[in-house]
């Protein structure tokens, strides 16, 4: 007998799915790698196979990010990207997901997802 198994993919996918998910949108659009049309078609991709953006889909107009340049004090001046993700099937019933984004030491913040 064959079962279904649920599936999450994580990690630093190096994309801004949408223009909430970083600082400058439009200064950003098709210029810079994470924000370009092709990026955001893949991970749109992604999300039309079956898979949610936990993050997005608990929190659809909350601005919070997971990532900061480590040049021009972007991460003081709150100037992020959301580019970290848990994508998990849209089957999957989960609690609660979230953005550690005061938790420092690296240019990235941790994520989180509770089922």
């Amino acid at each position: 007998m064959r079962t279904k198994k649920s599936v999450i993919v994580t990690g630093d996918f190096n994309v801004a799915h949408q223009p909430i998910d970083l600082a400058r949108p439009k200064e950003n659009y098709n210029k810079t790698s994470g924000y370009t049309q092709v990026e955001i078609d893949g991970m749109s991709y992604l999300l039309n196979k079956g898979f949610t953006d936990s993050f997005r889909s608990q929190h659809p107009n909350k601005v919070q990010y997971s990532f900061w340049s480590a040049r021009f004090g972007a991460r003081a001046k709150n100037l992020g990207w959301r580019l970290d993700y848990f994508l998990v099937d849209q089957n999957l019933p989960f609690k609660n997901t979230f953005i550690l984004d005061q938790e420092t030491g690296s240019d990235h913040c941790p994520i989180g997802l509770e089922l």
